[in-house]
């Protein structure tokens, strides 16, 4: 089975976190759990790029982090705001176009 190159599911990485954080909020090591179930373990998040993804996705205004102690620990939880709505669509959008683009030159059969 071939094997996935980082520098394609790079630009994504923040539409699977934002996907997650759609209908509640979560925490780090629960999202890195989540990505790697829904993947069935054919994509596992480094926890380095996962904070990274945060950390930009904070500063850009499409998620928010909370502290909460509930659980008997100390937790940051992230939740998505409406401006990481409008992007985690506009993200599928370009995912739709992005996979139409590459199929046209993944048809035919070259491999032999």
């Amino acid at each position: 089975m071939a094997e996935l190159s980082s520098d394609v599911i790079r630009g994504y990485t923040d539409t699977m976190i934002l996907y997650i954080l759609y209908e509640k909020p979560s925490y780090g090591y629960e999202i890195q759990k989540m990505i790697r179930m829904i993947t069935n373990e054919k994509f596992i998040i480094k926890e380095t790029t996962l904070y990274s993804a945060f950390s930009r996705l904070e500063k850009a205004g499409q998620i928010t982090s909370f502290t909460d102690m509930s659980s008997g620990k100390k937790r940051t939880y992230y939740q998505i705001s409406e401006n990481g709505k409008e992007y985690y669509r506009a993200k599928c959008e370009e995912w739709i176009l992005t996979k139409e683009i590459v199929e046209c030159f993944i048809r035919g059969d070259r491999n032999g």
